[in-house]
């Protein structure tokens, strides 16, 4: 067990792999919940881990009996129910990072980079210091960087300032690691202000990838909150498929300043798909698979479907077609599946492969239609052509999934997920009781 003394930096604690008594992984560190008060040490209660199934869940700090560097080891009893967090708590690494606060000697201010708790002899762990970067002073023209210094809490204040604004760089860097919906995950959680921060700290492709994750209503809420320019830099960044549906949520007026400012290429194809109703192959569609011409040679194809920013489903086959190669391309020959593609030689062109058996569907094809024959042909897209069999785009199935499941289905996965047995789950709801 953690003894009495024990400090542990938080910041460093983020991404350690937390471990039940039998050694079995139960997930990940991502965050500390905090109790800040205007007076007396702010009281470390619980951690904030990801679990399988990208849940983040409370495992309260009576359920650590040791952290260690690397490693945090729990009594195995978690709670599985969703994280939530309270008006009354603060999350150390979503919200006290790159917090600037004010030295109470007067020596001026300072950014928060790290944060250490330390265990009390009556088991409670307490914030007992920060690690604070004092504010750079400038001698001339020069601005030198701040020292760093590590002091106790209670030598500064505005820990508690919930509405000061702040920075989001270290946060970011300690979230480095996550998959853009993981990270999505983390912005839903944190409370209006500070998730319009971070995501405004964000660079355009990481902005674009993680609002694609998000629920329509933080999608929206994010768009509207950026200067205009830069969220039609972050609109044609997405995908547009994507960037339609977005600002198929914003008031007609909004949707046609941003789509002004986009560049006129990028514009044009969301456009085209806001034209087309919702639940069709039109609406669903992506303008961006990948397309190539017949006298394409296999090695060549192969290294479009590498690229990195192509969604699996899109990378399982190439759409050869006549030129033009842009959407609205000339006609439509067939596709060539990716598993064709590498039992060939590299020489060989792709047109000598092609699959003519796959169904087009057109583009005010229904969204059963299209569901029904992805789930027929064992297929992970469908080309959608026009009545001159022209391709104009491709429906995956990620896309015909978004459309299948709730609107909300990003907020109510815990609805489905069973439940420990009623003596775990009571043991575990009166540890997190103590969180208040």
């Amino acid at each position: 067990m953690s003894s009495a003394g024990t400090r542990v930096f938080i910041a460093r604690l983020a991404g350690t792999t937390v471990f039940d008594p039998l050694g079995d992984q139960v997930g990940r560190v991502r965050d500390v919940v905090a109790l800040v008060r205007e007076k007396g040490a702010p009281r470390a209660v619980g951690l904030v881990v990801e679990v399988p199934g990208r849940r983040r869940v409370f495992l309260p700090l009576t359920r650590v009996t040791a952290i260690d560097p690397g490693q945090v080891i729990s009594t195995g009893l978690v709670n599985m129910r969703r994280f939530e967090q309270r008006p009354s708590e603060t999350l150390v690494v979503g919200e006290l990072l790159d917090r600037t606060v004010t030295f109470k000697d007067g020596s001026g201010t300072g950014t928060i980079e790290d944060v250490a708790m330390e265990r009390q002899r009556d088991g409670d762990w307490r914030v007992t210091q920060l690690f604070v970067r004092r504010a750079s002073p400038t001698t001339g023209l020069l601005r030198r960087r701040g020292e760093t210094v590590l002091v106790p809490v209670d030598s500064v204040t505005g820990l508690s300032a919930a509405d000061v604004a702040q920075g989001a760089a270290l946060m970011l860097a300690r979230y480095d690691d996550l998959k853009p919906a993981d990270l999505a995950d983390v912005l839903h959680d944190l409370a209006t202000t500070r998730r319009m921060e971070v995501a405004s700290a964000l660079d355009n492709e990481r902005l674009a990838d993680v609002l694609e994750e998000l629920p329509e209503d933080d999608q929206v809420a994010i768009l509207s909150g950026l200067e205009r320019t830069r969220a039609a830099d972050v609109l044609e960044a997405m995908q547009p498929d994507d960037a339609a549906d977005l600002l198929g949520g914003l008031p007609d007026a909004q949707q046609a300043e941003l789509l002004a400012l986009m560049e006129p290429e990028e514009a044009r194809d969301v456009r085209r798909l806001l034209a087309y109703e919702e639940n069709t192959a039109g609406g669903m569609m992506t303008t961006e698979p990948v397309i190539l011409g017949p006298e394409t040679p296999v090695a060549a194809a192969l290294a479009h479907v590498r690229r990195q920013d192509l969604a699996p489903a899109l990378a399982s086959m190439v759409f050869v077609v006549r030129p033009p190669l842009e959407t609205p391309t000339g006609r439509f020959i067939g596709v060539v599946h990716l598993q064709r593609m590498l039992r060939d030689p590299p020489h060989e062109a792709i047109g000598a492969l092609v699959d003519t058996d796959i169904e087009a569907v057109s583009a005010d094809a229904p969204l059963l239609h299209v569901t029904r024959l992805l789930a027929t042909y064992n297929l992970l897209a469908l080309p959608v052509v026009d009545s001159e069999r022209r391709l104009l785009g491709a429906v995956s199935v990620d896309d015909v999934l978004d459309h299948l499941l709730p609107e909300d289905w990003r907020e109510t996965d815990d609805e489905h997920v069973p439940t420990p047995p009623s003596g775990t789950r009571a043991a575990a709801a009166r540890d997190v009781g103590r969180r208040g």
